[in-house]
């Protein structure tokens, strides 16, 4: 009896220490099982509520032939732009030529040119024919001489009877005893357009001397002829030139700030209608920081916003 009674003790003791096992169990946090996605493992159950990361808009790729006509005064700054385009943007070809102003404002309106360079405003001419006006820099002008001629200043005055054909001798204005030969541009120009108005006061040039197709020639032909006077905007004068003062200030660009030297364009890139596609692309580079304040004084332009106030 005490032997069964014993055996009976120990089941229930045996019993009761499992069941406090089971209960210590139920009692028992499981942590959860980390979640790998975090560290790249499988996100299929991690990434339904998620967005992709905005990915960056593809810029466009600009394409296509740009022709650009006129003003020779403005062609230097033109070709050079076009070169640095083209290196940042190769599936791009612009073609800029001279001609003159006349020529390119004729062209951009005929819609043989997609841009027409000039030195001058469009005249009331072209007032229906839809042309936008992009001013993309200032240009000096001087009056140049052959290195032999004495002098280094005209007033307007004597500028003014030298192109009008009334002085015709260096001795008047002071120079020694040689005669006066006169390079001209063509009516077209835009430099021609431009000291006719600030020097000659919309008065006309003597028929006499000689007439050169553009700023270049222009710039040889003083620098070789014994004499010679003529007018470039400031990027064409070299060694083989002398640029006079005009009214005893040289052409400089706080002299032009400050409204003390009057010989200087301002430079247009007209298109018909809103530039569109690599055209305005090519204006759009031009009058970026980037040009604008590192290479137009290279280039010995002035930039585009000088007589802004």
């Amino acid at each position: 009896m005490l032997k069964q009674l014993s055996k009976k003790g120990l089941s229930v003791a045996m019993v009761s220490i499992l069941m406090l096992g089971v209960f210590s169990a139920c009692g028992t946090k499981t942590e959860p099982a980390p979640n790998n996605s975090a560290a790249g493992g499988d996100k299929t159950a991690t990434t339904g509520d998620k967005k992709p990361a905005d990915q960056p808009a593809k810029t466009e790729e600009i394409t296509g032939t740009v022709t650009a006509s006129g003003s020779s005064a403005l062609l230097p700054l033109v070709k050079a732009a076009a070169d640095e385009f083209m290196k940042k943007n190769p599936k791009v070809t612009i073609n800029p030529t001279a001609g003159g102003s006349g020529t390119g404002l004729k062209n951009v309106a005929d819609g043989t040119s997609d841009i027409g360079n000039s030195d001058i405003e469009a005249g009331p001419e072209y007032k229906d024919k839809g042309l936008v006006d992009h001013i993309v820099a200032v240009a000096p002008f001087a009056i140049i001489v052959n290195k032999d001629v004495t002098i280094d200043n005209l007033t307007k005055a004597q500028a003014a009877d030298i192109f009008s054909g009334k002085i015709t001798n260096w001795k008047e204005v002071g120079g020694k005893d040689q005669k006066i030969t006169i390079v001209h541009r063509p009516d077209s120009s835009g430099s021609r357009a431009l000291v006719k108005k600030i020097v000659l006061d919309g008065k006309d040039f003597t028929k006499d001397g000689v007439t050169q197709e553009s700023s270049g020639a222009m710039a040889t032909t003083v620098g070789q002829t014994t004499g010679a006077i003529g007018y470039v905007d400031t990027p064409y004068v070299n060694d083989t030139l002398k640029a006079l003062k005009f009214e005893g200030v040289a052409f400089s660009k706080d002299a032009i700030k400050d409204g003390k030297y009057p010989l200087y364009g301002i430079e247009h890139m007209y298109t018909k209608g809103e530039a569109k596609g690599a055209a305005k692309a090519f204006i759009d580079y031009i009058m970026s920081p980037e040009f604008q304040d590192k290479k137009v004084e290279e280039l010995k332009f002035l930039p585009a916003n000088l007589l802004k106030k």
